[in-house]
């Protein structure tokens, strides 16, 4: 027997460790929101003291709604890096361990997807919110085409939902 395809499989079951620094990257990346969110929090302490408290409802909202925005991107980067590493990379030992997050233990690709489009659709209400918000600033195109764009991640969340049910389905019948 030769013993060239075994090594050439575990190269390539090694290859999987080419995406590590993907994820280290995506670490850098929520790093830069966790900067962006607290240069935000101090523009809006700021303009509320300079103001002696008298800034508007509205621009106090869609600073809030900015703020919620970063910290809902920052949990879709903690989902992609966390459950990709885990579903794709390797494990995590992680076990007994007291803050490790409940949705880790059932994580698989199918979860991972759905939980991202999810999260997906809760970063584009915000945004949408916060158009509806300041409307009269934007163009009516503009308001059409985040409405679009966010109809269009519904359906979409909703169509892996559906398939992810169909294959799990699929599985249990085929396990029988």
């Amino acid at each position: 027997m030769s013993n060239g395809p075994q090594k050439m499989e575990r190269f390539i079951f090694w290859s999987r460790w080419l995406q590590a620094p993907l994820y280290l990257g995506l670490v850098v990346a929520q790093g830069i929101y966790v900067y962006l969110f607290m240069a935000e929090l101090f523009h809006l302490v700021s303009s509320v003291v300079e103001s002696g408290g008298h800034i508007s409802e509205t621009e106090t909202m869609l600073v809030v709604l900015g703020l919620i925005d970063v910290v809902m991107i920052a949990n879709l980067l903690i989902m992609v890096i966390i459950g990709g590493y885990e579903t794709f990379v390797s494990r995590l030992d992680l076990e007994n361990h007291p803050d490790q997050p409940e949705w880790l233990s059932h994580v698989n690709a199918g979860v991972l997807k759905i939980k991202l489009s999810t999260a997906i659709i809760g970063i584009s209400s915000i945004h949408l919110l916060k158009t509806f918000i300041n409307a009269g600033n934007l163009p009516e195109h503009t308001i059409q085409w985040q409405v679009i764009i966010h109809v269009v991640f519904l359906f979409s969340a909703l169509a892996m939902a559906m398939v992810d049910k169909i294959m799990n389905q699929t599985v249990l019948l085929s396990k029988h």
